[in-house]
């Protein structure tokens, strides 16, 4: 029985009597990763590579013998390793998709829960300041208060002279509460928060002093800044709901679910849907996407593409411990669009670069991969008549992938 080394209990084969193995003439491995054991009592014959050309032109039906095991080894092999590959693949996505639709979701569904108390309690506290209201004119007063602050709180939501720095709005919710403090408004700290986020200013709060009486002042701040939090729930809800439907429509997008094996693919949409998929591991990441003006469709199986998208990300990730830079760019020359992924990381080591295309050869620890992603890379790239390279130096990898806009003219 073989075992590749790096494998863990995967075993390769079981050999048979007058069985070929080991590294064989014409194969496309470098060295010969895997160790054999043997269960009872056999006699091995052992040729060296170094023979190889001697021994086939002594024995010239060895030849046909090797290149018949060797397709027959890589159609079994590839097979097996690519279900194992596709289910690694398919781990790693579910993780990575897992964490991203978590953090919605939750945020979704604490925010539900507290809305629905935050209503009732709304409800009460509406019913208690309307018989607080000493006239029509006081209500008045303060309805067209209420219509400028949330004016005021739309038209700063995406700019505010206040602090933005999380010290400076700690220090602003401060003077908020000795504001509330000052002018004897109880729960004081429940409605400072609120007041503080929305970001309104102390002479807005005081132009509401002057417009209705003391007593009336507390229930009312209470019963806005609660208003505020449902808003601001009901906001939580509506964006974490988007942020699912966003991550639904880039699974769709990146399995091309429902839809023809050969896709006109826009490129830039594919890699940002890749991309997408990666989320939860590019926090601490710069991505920065460089893209031509104009860029055409191109004639591919879409999905594959996102297989080679997602192949050579993961390992520019993996590279750089998810920290640091990754430059995407896309441009054309001619007929053919050319896509690199370049990122920061410390680079493949010189004496295995030649080495990285080779099939079940990897660098990753047992069991986190098979040594077939650049190996499939390279397959898949190969099948829409295009070609990838990989440049890399410390501080500076590069994988450059050649894809012809239209597949039919590139045989």
């Amino acid at each position: 029985m073989a075992q590749r080394r790096k494998s863990g209990p995967v075993a390769l084969f079981v050999g048979r009597t007058s069985r070929l193995t080991g590294k064989l003439p014409f194969s496309r491995m470098k060295t010969w990763g895997a160790d054999g054991r043997s269960v009872g009592p056999v006699w091995v014959l052992d040729i060296h590579e170094d023979l190889f050309e001697e021994m086939l032109c002594a024995i010239p039906s060895m030849a046909q013998r090797c290149v018949s095991l060797l397709l027959d080894r890589v159609r079994d092999f590839t097979r097996m390793e690519e279900q194992a590959e596709k289910l690694l693949a398919l781990g790693k996505l579910a993780a990575n998709l897992s964490h991203e639709l978590n953090n919605p979701a939750s945020a979704a569904q604490r925010s539900a829960a507290s809305l629905s108390t935050e209503l009732r309690e709304a409800d009460e506290a509406k019913y208690r300041l309307g018989r607080l209201f000493s006239s029509e004119e006081e209500l008045n007063r303060y309805k067209a208060w209420v219509k400028n602050a949330r004016e005021y709180v739309r038209a700063s939501s995406g700019f505010s002279p206040l602090p933005q720095s999380p010290l400076e709005a700690t220090d602003h919710e401060e003077e908020v509460a000795r504001w509330l403090e000052q002018h004897h408004v109880t729960s004081a700290w429940t409605i400072a928060p609120s007041l503080a986020e929305a970001r309104l200013p102390l002479p807005m709060l005081d132009s509401l002093a002057e417009a209705i009486s003391p007593e009336v002042l507390s229930p009312a701040l209470e019963t806005f800044a609660s208003a505020l939090r449902v808003e601001r729930m009901a906001d939580t809800v509506v964006d974490s709901s988007g942020r699912i439907f966003e991550l639904i429509s880039a699974i769709r997008g990146y399995s091309f679910m429902d839809q023809a094996a050969v896709q006109d693919v826009d490129l830039p949409a594919s890699i940002e849907n890749t991309l997408a998929m990666f989320r939860s591991r590019t926090a601490n990441v710069k991505i920065t996407l460089e893209y031509d003006e104009g860029l055409p469709l191109v004639s591919a199986y879409g999905s594959e593409l996102n297989q080679v998208w997602s192949a050579l990300i993961e390992n520019a990730l993996d590279a750089m411990h998810d920290h640091g830079t990754l430059n995407i760019a896309i441009r054309v020359t001619g007929q053919t669009v050319i896509i690199e992924i370049l990122d920061d990381g410390p680079g493949i080591p010189e004496i295995i670069q030649s080495r990285i295309f080779e099939p079940f050869f990897t660098t990753k620890p047992i069991g986190t991969a098979m040594g077939l992603g650049l190996d499939r890379v390279q397959r898949i790239v190969n099948k829409h008549g295009g070609s990838v390279a990989m440049e890399s130096k410390p501080g500076a990898t590069c994988a450059q992938v050649r894809i012809p806009i239209n597949r039919l003219r590139a045989y």
